[in-house]
């Protein structure tokens, strides 16, 4: 099973939960999505599926060696190409080694995945969070309040307010040094949001709605990625399973006091 899914962010809109608060949700659509390659640890040093994002695309748009790599497997065209991670379950564990000897080269090593199989919305089903890769919007040549949030110079008569002031001393050290904060191009920079709550899933029309706002403009390319490192549930808010600090302190104390 692979890690993530290819998509294209839809717009922003918001939903209401069952309490009835408001929640503000990036719609993605999620797919669908087809395996092209997979890349093996025997051969290729490291276990990753490569997948397409299944759109219309020309055939005078494509190179040639591309038309080559999906017509080896009798592939779909696609234009947005990324690599995500395999997940190897226990199942498919305990499967490899029955099916090492029927595997080709559109089989992987974990016997999960092959080549030519769709990814859809649905592995999320289980899913609480995401992690969403973009490309952020471009914003040209920007100064350093846009930029680098700077506070600014005096913004009364006579002064300019958008300036960076002093970058050194002029005696010492007589230089800029590296990586001070100027101004200059600012965006088209790939951001990676993470924990992103998924709010509602459509597999019908490959659909993810996600809490919180996504980097990129409408109809931008991303990837969305299973949470790597997902927040914890806070505690005392987990149900009744969670453990209550005070309240186990309370029956510690009181246990102490009958002995």
């Amino acid at each position: 099973m692979v890690n993530g899914i290819l998509g294209k962010k839809i717009g922003m809109t918001q939903v209401f939960d069952d309490k009835g608060e408001v929640h503000p949700v990036t719609v993605l659509q999620a797919g669908p999505c087809v395996i092209t390659q997979l890349k093996r640890a025997g051969k290729d040093g490291y276990e990753a599926a490569q997948i397409g994002l299944v759109e219309f695309v020309k055939g005078k748009n494509l190179s040639k060696a591309m038309k080559g790599h999906f017509e080896k497997h009798n592939l779909p065209p696609v234009k947005f190409i990324r690599e995500v991670a395999v997940e190897s379950t226990p199942e498919a564990a305990a499967q490899s080694a029955e099916k090492s000897t029927e595997q080709g080269d559109g089989a992987s090593g974990n016997g999960t995945a092959k080549v030519g199989d769709k990814v859809l919305v649905d592995i999320f089903s289980s899913e609480g969070y995401v992690d969403v890769v973009g490309v952020s919007k471009g914003r040209g040549f920007a100064g350093v309040v846009r930029r680098h949030h700077f506070g600014g110079g005096p913004a009364a008569h006579g002064h300019m307010f958008q300036v960076q002031g002093s970058i050194g001393a002029s005696s010492f050290p007589s230089r800029t040094f590296p990586g001070q904060r100027m101004s200059g191009h600012m965006g088209v920079d790939q951001v990676t949001v993470r924990n992103l709550k998924i709010r509602g899933i459509d597999n019908d029309d490959n659909l993810l709605l996600v809490e919180g706002a996504v980097p990129g403009p409408k109809n931008g390319y991303v990837v969305i990625l299973k949470a790597k490192k997902p927040p914890r549930e806070r505690r005392g808010f987990a149900g009744s399973t969670t453990l209550d600090p005070l309240k186990a302190a309370k029956k510690a104390a009181a246990g102490k006091t009958k002995k």
